[in-house]
């Protein structure tokens, strides 16, 4: 049960990937489209990409916490 809520705890991780890889393909089209724009596109794009991380980082402690039973 315990291995069980570890792997569900991860899920935000593998999410937070798979997003995360949205989020940059959107911002390179976006570049793409607008060369003058890349500044404002990537500081965007940066925080964007720090507040999804930091959700994996919230679900890879929790699974921490739960596997290691603290």
């Amino acid at each position: 049960m315990n291995a069980l809520a570890s792997a569900l705890a991860l899920l935000p991780a593998a999410a937070a990937g798979i997003m995360m890889g949205f989020a940059t393909s959107k911002a390179v089209d976006a570049v793409a489209r607008q060369p003058e724009a890349s500044g404002k596109i990537n500081s965007i794009l940066l925080m964007g990409l720090a507040l999804t991380e930091s959700c994996a980082i919230y679900g890879f402690v929790t699974a921490l916490i739960l596997f290691t039973k603290i």
